[in-house]
């Protein structure tokens, strides 16, 4: 099999888990938000991403002790900007509802986690020098068109469901399009964060050569600064909430409910190994375009499983045109991006 096809392969597996994650949280019905978020948070930023890289890669702690100074601190910073940048995210949906709040960030996060990192490794120029440089960007644009029409039918069903924030009187556009560029450039921290993270991979690859797991200790590393963010900001809900008492209620499945939130924590983390892994697979001219698969492999997958999940029921024709369409263009986007390099 042809290693890019095979890195797009791994990368489509971790978008299927990132697509499925929040399906263990909606059973935990009698935990408020910031515990569930907060306990599977604990599996999926500090115990699944160091228990991980011990497993997969060794010497690790050989590899982060040579690691340059800014090759650590760096991705931690970078971690707690992406934490920023989940919290704005949930205020952007607020604002200004499903479709719109969510594709628009998304559209951001992907364009800036797809065309900055070339550019922090001195090699922005390919993408416009180059046939499959300029293929690639091309993709990119066609992604974000996908994104859009997902972005347009999930506007419609809210307003067919009635579920839209304009009909609850939270929409706000201006409050909301200044919250969501700021959700969209801080959740793309997280590929700056792997970026910045690069001598301590390529210490890695020294002590493992050939090696695809070489990206987890930058994961490890970079996921304190956004278990840190979230913990605070969990810590205060729980205080203003008085939630505390969620972690030992009587009347609640309490190993199920931890066995829940872990999965969904070890999901939702699962895709930036498999992400690392495909990465890793593909050529290094295609390396930086594993997160425009990343994320639109989550969009097709999430949608999808919104389909057969009920989440779409109810809605018109039209609606479930638009979103067949938007689909269509982001799986050709992918098609587009595996090819890049034989067109």
């Amino acid at each position: 099999m042809n290693s890019n096809f095979f890195g797009i392969l791994l990368i489509a597996i971790g978008s299927f888990a990132s697509s499925i994650y929040y399906l263990p949280l909606k059973r935990l019905k009698n935990w408020s938000w910031e515990t569930g978020w907060i306990v599977q948070g604990l599996f999926a930023w500090i115990i699944g991403p160091w228990v991980v890289a011990m497993l997969t890669v060794p010497h690790l702690f050989e590899i982060i002790g040579q690691s340059p100074a800014s090759s650590i601190y760096m991705p931690i910073l970078f971690g707690l900007g992406w934490g920023i940048g989940g919290l704005t995210w949930g205020l952007s949906i607020r604002y200004l509802g499903i479709g719109l709040g969510n594709s628009l960030p998304l559209g951001i996060t992907l364009a800036l986690s797809t065309l900055i990192p070339p550019f922090m490794d001195g090699k922005g120029g390919e993408l416009i020098s180059t046939r499959p440089g300029l293929v690639t960007v091309v993709g990119v644009v066609i992604a974000l068109v996908g994104i859009a029409f997902c972005g347009w039918a999930a506007s419609i069903k809210d307003k067919e469901l009635k579920s839209d924030a304009d009909s609850s009187g939270d929409f706000d556009f201006k409050k909301g399009l200044i919250v969501a560029l700021i959700a969209g450039v801080m959740s793309a921290c997280f590929a700056f964060g792997e970026k910045s993270g690069q001598a301590m991979i390529d210490i890695a690859k020294q002590y493992n050569p050939g090696s695809i797991w070489v990206n987890n200790p930058v994961y490890a590393v970079l996921l304190i600064g956004g278990f840190v963010f979230n913990m605070v900001y969990c810590l205060w809900l729980s205080v203003k909430n008085k939630s505390f008492g969620d972690y030992t209620k009587a009347n609640t499945p309490l190993s199920s409910y931890y066995i829940f939130a872990a999965v969904a924590g070890l999901l939702w983390f699962s895709q930036f190994v498999f992400k690392g892994m495909g990465t890793n697979k593909m050529s290094a001219d295609m390396s930086y375009v594993t997160w425009c698969l990343l994320f639109s492999l989550v969009i097709l997958f999430s949608n999808v499983i919104g389909i057969f999940t009920g989440e779409w029921k109810g809605v018109s024709r039209r609606t479930i045109l638009t979103l067949i369409v938007g689909l269509v263009i982001l799986i050709f986007s992918v098609m587009i991006i595996g090819f890049a390099k034989v067109i």
